[in-house]
């Protein structure tokens, strides 16, 4: 069976389907992410041709199906994430978070809050903001998403929240330095770096333009969350290792400021 509804949503990919038609996948505020059919996507006069592109958001009207391939049958309201679009390095940070959401979620399971989460990253990323401190907290808070609760914080021992911490597998969390000897394969972090992750762990975007980090506490952070991700999540995205790479050339592919 099937009923025609109407919702916001955000387009996570987009898949060529035969020769004219698509697969759309969207985050949809209603019904969390699903599959949607569009016929004759190729064809330049769709009507919802600007409604499915990458890193666009929308009102759909569509053909929800019970299980299967839905269908999309209109759009309006939409919003195309132009700043994101124009930009290679901006859009390989919202693939990621893009494919950390579809990664994160079961198809049609119902996350108001992941969904609005989602939309300020994009909307961040878009404004001209950090990538990486927006990609950073961005991992961070999703991990819960994954079965991962880690206690950022207070000390898992004392309760305390002063002080020096470092991060403990084998307590879940931060533990301060009076209890450093109860864990010996502690992680020794940066200690700048552990600092932002645990303000990463509980802060909203409309916040971020207030934090400024150093490259050199970014690599960190970088560091500390791969391990965090290799141990408690284990997921390998292309969309990862590509920004990973990218690091590498960003450089040489930047047009200088005039």
């Amino acid at each position: 069976m099937s009923h025609i509804s109407e919702t916001k949503g955000i387009v996570l990919m987009v898949r060529n389907y035969r020769e004219k038609d698509k697969l759309i996948k969207i985050f949809t505020e209603r019904y969390g992410k699903m599959m949607f059919f569009v016929k004759n996507a190729h064809r330049p006069n769709n009507g919802l041709a600007a409604a499915i592109l990458p890193y666009t958001e929308a009102e759909y009207i569509a053909s929800i199906k019970d299980e299967g391939l839905s269908f999309l049958n209109s759009s309006k309201s939409v919003h195309s994430f132009t700043q994101i679009q124009g930009d290679i390095f901006i859009s390989a940070y919202a693939t990621y978070i893009l494919n950390l959401v579809d990664a994160a979620i079961e198809d049609r399971y119902y996350d108001p809050f992941l969904y609005s989460f989602t939309q300020q990253a994009l909307v961040s990323l878009n404004e001209g903001k950090d990538p990486e401190i927006i990609t950073n907290i961005f991992e961070i808070q999703i991990m819960q998403r994954f079965g991962v609760a880690l206690n950022w914080e207070r000390c898992a021992i004392c309760g305390c929240t002063e002080g020096k911490f470092d991060f403990s597998s084998k307590y879940h969390g931060v533990i301060c330095e009076q209890h450093f000897h109860m864990d010996e394969r502690r992680q020794h972090c940066d200690a700048r770096a552990l600092h932002f992750i645990r303000l990463f762990s509980n802060i909203s975007y409309d916040r971020i333009q207030d934090i400024k980090v150093k490259e050199q506490t970014k690599g960190q952070i970088r560091l500390e969350i791969d391990r965090l991700y290799e141990e408690f999540v284990g997921i390998h995205l292309k969309s990862k290792s590509f920004i990973d790479k990218m690091k590498n050339w960003e450089q040489t592919l930047k047009i200088p400021d005039r």
